[in-house]
C-alpha cells in the first residue's frame, strides 16, 4: 500500500496563513530544496484541496518568467509534469496533467492508496489534511516551521486530537525545522 506524506509549511505558533492571507515562504535555501525534492522523488501524485490548487496552479505553469529563484526555476518542470489530483466539492476541471477527484473522501483516498506506484504527496492546506487525519489516512506529517510567529490565521491543523510519533528533526538552511511525524496506530 502507498503512504500519503503531508508536506506543509507552518509558522512556529501553528498557523500556515496569516490572518490577512499573507504568509512569504522565501526561506527556500538549497537545503529546503533538497528536501523537497527527495519528498518528490518519493511520490508519483501530488494532492491538492481546491484552495491550495488555486494558488499552485497560478504560480507553477509560468514560475519562470515570474521569478528568478533557483528553487522555483528547478521545481516548475517537475511541477508541470507530475500528475496532480485535486479534491473539491466545486471544481469539475483543471489543467497541467491533473484530475478532479470528488466525493467520499476516504473511500477516493484509500482507493488511489491502494493502486500500485509512488506514495502519495499532499502538499500544504488545513482543510484536507484535517479531514483525511480525521480519517487516519495520512502515514507521514513533513512540517517545515520557518522562524516566524504570525500570531493568528489558518491553523496547520483542524481541531482534530491526533497522536503522532516524532521519527526525524532537520535543520535546512539555518532557518526552517522540519518535523517528521507518522501516525502512531493503535
Amino acid at each position: 500500500m502507498r503512504k500519503l506524506i503531508y508536506f506543509v509549511n507552518s509558522s512556529v505558533d501553528g498557523y500556515i496563513d496569516a490572518a490577512d492571507g499573507v504568509f512569504d515562504w522565501t526561506e527556500v535555501g538549497p537545503e529546503m530544496s533538497a528536501y523537497s525534492k527527495m519528498l518528490n522523488d518519493r511520490c508519483d501524485s501530488i494532492l491538492y484541496g481546491r484552495r491550495v490548487w488555486e494558488m499552485m496552479s497560478s504560480f507553477w505553469p509560468n514560475a519562470e518568467s515570474i521569478s528568478d529563484h533557483p528553487h522555483d526555476l528547478e521545481y516548475a518542470p517537475v511541477w508541470r509534469e507530475m500528475p496532480k489530483i485535486v479534491f473539491s466539492r466545486t471544481l469539475e476541471k483543471a489543467d497541467w496533467n491533473t484530475t478532479v477527484i470528488g466525493g467520499d473522501l476516504p473511500e477516493k483516498v484509500t482507493a488511489l492508496k491502494n493502486e500500485p506506484g509512488r506514495d502519495l504527496l499532499l502538499m500544504g492546506g488545513s482543510e484536507l489534511a484535517g479531514a483525511l487525519t480525521a480519517c487516519g489516512l495520512i502515514d507521514e506529517y513533513h512540517i517545515a516551521y520557518h522562524r516566524i510567529s504570525l500570531g493568528g490565521g489558518k491553523k496547520l491543523f483542524l481541531d482534530h486530537r491526533v497522536e503522532l510519533d516524532l521519527t526525524s528533526t532537520r535543520l535546512c538552511d539555518g532557518t526552517v525545522v522540519i518535523t517528521t511525524y507518522t501516525r502512531r496506530r493503535p
